[in-house]
């Protein structure tokens, strides 16, 4: 790994929060994610489970952790399995974890390899009553893909069909949604590094130079800050591809009097940072692109304004249809019949804005968290991202900034960033 280590206490608290959570007399069981080979003898660019990394720090092939907090020899309360070292693959894909670097990451004592496990593992079931598995559940996006996951948990109640299962994603997704104060140090040193990245383009940019010139910047920025690169791929998307909200493509040439869309953020320590600016190519607003921007902004101020603990997301979406509707009039896009005659499902303003303004934030860029009805919590980390496309100006704006959420109010992770549209004009002339 690039960055330096995080503080073991950050998963030790995790795992607590965790088992502190499960029933009675009960085993949780996560497994990591497998290599995928995408031609031949390649392998895609290895990504941890990341509920199993949020719970151990991990991001080596073949783990698994086993909590088991009622087990009658102590000792194994909670284990992580690892794959026993072995000499040749060591030669061609490099020194994998021994014993006392795992417990070094995340406080686990006790550490087993994986060769071993399946004579430990049958007293320990036959201790347990209940067993909570992990699976990858999302609201917006299911997937039949056969995972690693998917046949463990097909081959565990084969083995065992008379156990209670339980779903540890339920689990997963209320604790992962409330970040520590040890989470939020590790965002915030992945915003710092897309800061830092961000400052360099603003002397970067003119006229000329080409999406995946700038896109290269921001990866170079990343490495040489240790970060492990990019937490999603970047969005550099000049004059009229702004209006593709995951525009990746990055191959078009910046145009002198356009307007330049990117959204970007770093990995660091497992957690990202997720923030996206628009500016001038040529370093200076026009007074429509000032006048939309500003309006942008006015809208992400609001927002920021009304995300607090206890709104739901339904109802945070519709105050912020509203602020949008109020800006659409003042800027000329929407008429007062248009706002009078909107279908209430389908309102006017979604013309110009197609998709939500906030998401959770954390080891995945989309993290988990609760659905659109329940309300929000403090500890909650959320992105602000309203954005403004206008496909007869050939034109969108986003401007995108990550909060923490407290009982005490919002905390603006990328307060330091400049976001006014007169800073980033004197930043880029200077």
């Amino acid at each position: 790994m690039k960055y330096l280590p995080l503080n073991p206490k950050l998963f030790i608290n995790n795992r607590e929060r965790f088992v502190k959570k499960m029933q009675k007399n009960s085993i949780a069981i996560f497994v990591a994610n497998e290599e995928v080979p995408h031609n031949a003898d390649a392998l895609y660019k290895y990504k941890p489970n990341s509920s199993l990394f949020w719970l151990t720090g991990i991001r080596q092939e073949d783990s698994m952790l086993i909590l088991f907090p009622d087990n009658p020899d102590p000792k194994y309360r909670e284990v992580l399995v690892l794959v026993r070292p072995n000499e040749l693959k060591e030669k061609w894909d490099g020194k994998r974890l021994r014993a006392a670097e795992a417990t070094a990451i995340n406080g686990i004592k006790t550490i087993v390899w994986a060769d071993v496990l399946p004579a430990l593992l049958q007293a320990w079931m036959h201790a347990a009553e209940n067993v909570y598995l992990d699976s990858n559940e999302h609201d917006r996006k299911g997937s039949w893909l056969d995972t690693a996951q998917t046949r463990y948990i097909r081959h565990i109640q084969e083995r065992y069909p008379l156990h209670n299962y339980l779903r540890a994603a339920r689990i997963m997704h209320e604790l992962r949604s409330i970040k520590t104060q040890y989470e939020v140090d590790v965002i915030q040193k992945a915003i710092d590094i897309t800061e830092n990245a961000f400052r360099r383009l603003l002397q970067f940019i003119k006229p000329g130079v080409w999406e995946y010139e700038i896109e290269a910047e921001i990866v170079h920025s990343f490495l040489s800050q240790r970060a492990t690169g990019e937490g999603y791929n970047s969005i550099i998307a000049s004059g009229d591809n702004a209006r593709v909200l995951h525009y990746i493509f990055n191959n078009n040439q910046c145009r002198d009097g356009e307007l330049i869309l990117m959204d970007f953020g770093a990995e660091y320590g497992g957690y990202n940072a997720d923030l996206t600016r628009t500016v001038p190519v040529n370093g200076k607003f026009t007074p429509r692109q000032k006048e939309i921007y500003n309006a942008c902004l006015q809208v992400h101020r609001y927002c920021a304004g009304i995300l607090k603990p206890g709104i739901t997301i339904g109802e945070y979406h519709e105050k912020a249809g509203n602020e949008f509707t109020k800006q659409y009039l003042k800027l000329g896009l929407l008429t007062k019949a248009d706002v009078k005659n909107e279908d209430p499902q389908n309102r006017a303003y979604r013309k110009y804005t197609y998709h939500g303004i906030s998401h959770h934030l954390g080891i995945d860029v989309h993290d988990l968290g609760p659905n659109f009805f329940q309300p929000i919590k403090a500890g909650m980390v959320f992105t602000i991202e309203p954005g403004i496309y206008i496909e007869e100006e050939q034109m969108g704006i986003r401007i995108e900034n990550n909060f923490w959420l407290t009982k005490n109010g919002n905390i603006d992770l990328m307060k330091n960033i400049p976001i006014e549209a007169d800073d980033i004009e004197r930043l880029m002339k200077k």
